[in-house]
């Protein structure tokens, strides 16, 4: 059969010749008669796969020597209770700005931990903004300040990193990862989920600053303690061997085939500009987040019926445009154009919606 348009928010579309390379090299990996799922994570053909994966994330991310990437497991979620154990340990209050379901998740497990402050949140609304930040009300001597950077469910995203002076600012940038390029230095840590830009589900990539590594409280389990990570070379443990692997080779098209981060956001611009401007046009289908904080990443949209939603997506899957469904906390669809989404994927999708307006208005 042919290939599908999958708009999935996760597990997303991997490049093709990434699955290309990946299935050539199934069997056999580079002469070693074996396959990279089967190989021992201390041997020295796995090293270079990792060591890799780690120097070309470096290059790509532009990252500043004086960070450490941790390879890690557990999912995104699992770091909701690893930064407070890792990070709320001087006055023992964090910031949190709420701009939808993984922040305020974020948030409640922080709160088991230490003092919680909501500095902010876009809940009223439906999460459909960014809300903007007041300084004053920031808390002066906290150890953190969390963000979400892009929010998967409700298609928002920050444009600009909030300033926060000495308080190390953390982003969960799972959604966003490799999208556009970022400057690491404004962040004192950053970590995502790669089953969405990055790899398949099984990796978490923390990227931290070394002057945050070493401090976790006592009763920190020795596979939170990011320290442990950062001491083994995320070797403390079996890695997700075969991941990190494909992160590595998505990695390596975004070098030699899309040629940097720079492009990466043309792409990704060029395909939002396409979708959000049928939005703004179309007297049936409308974006639900304000045009201002608007994703490239996530597109959600409705047209106000829900039975015109749920025929909308039926017949889209039967057109090969699957996994374009709403999550559930906001009903209607949501079209997620990660990077390896490529534009032709995205001209189908509104030329059928171009479609199905025609035949149901």
């Amino acid at each position: 059969m042919s290939r599908v348009y999958n708009f999935s928010a996760g597990p997303s579309m991997l490049p093709e010749s990434v699955l290309k390379k990946a299935a050539a090299e199934m069997l056999d990996y580079e002469g070693s008669g074996q396959s990279v799922m089967e190989m021992s994570h201390r041997s020295k053909i796995y090293g270079t796969i990792i060591e890799g994966a780690e120097s070309l994330l470096r290059e790509v991310m532009n990252i500043p020597d004086n960070y450490k990437v941790l390879f890690l497991q557990g999912g995104a979620s699992t770091q909701f209770a690893a930064i407070p154990l890792n990070l709320m340990n001087g006055s023992g209050k964090a910031d949190y700005v709420l701009t939808g379901q993984w922040a305020t998740k974020a948030y409640k497990e922080a709160a088991r931990y230490g003092e919680a402050n909501v500095v902010a949140s876009s809940k009223d609304k439906t999460f459909s903004y960014i809300p903007k930040l007041d300084p004053s009300t920031f808390t002066k001597d906290a150890d953190y300040f969390y963000i979400c950077m892009n929010n998967t469910i409700y298609g928002t995203v920050y444009h600009e990193i909030p300033e926060t002076g000495n308080v190390p600012l953390v982003a969960d940038i799972s959604s966003c990862i490799l999208s556009t390029p970022l400057d690491i230095s404004k962040f004192g840590m950053v970590y995502a989920g790669a089953q969405k830009n990055m790899a398949p589900a099984g990796l978490t990539v923390v990227i931290i600053r070394e002057d945050l590594i070493g401090h976790a409280r006592d009763i920190t389990p020795t596979m939170l303690d990011y320290k442990t990570h950062a001491d083994n070379g995320s070797m403390f443990n079996t890695p997700p061997c075969y991941t990190i692997y494909i992160a590595k080779l998505v990695l390596e098209w975004i070098k030699n085939e899309i040629g940097g981060l720079e492009n990466m956001q043309k792409l990704n611009e060029k395909k939002a500009a396409l979708l959000y401007n049928f939005l703004d046009n179309s007297k049936m289908f409308r974006g639900t987040v304000v045009p201002e904080d608007r994703s490239l990443m996530n597109v959600p949209f409705v047209t106000g019926s829900d039975e015109l939603d749920a025929k909308f997506v039926k017949e889209a899957t039967e057109q090969g445009l699957v996994n374009i469904k709403g999550h559930r906390t906001v009903g209607g669809m949501r079209a997620s154009i990660y990077n390896a989404m490529p534009y032709e994927g995205v001209e189908a999708l509104v030329k059928f919606m171009a479609e199905f307006e025609a035949k149901n208005s």
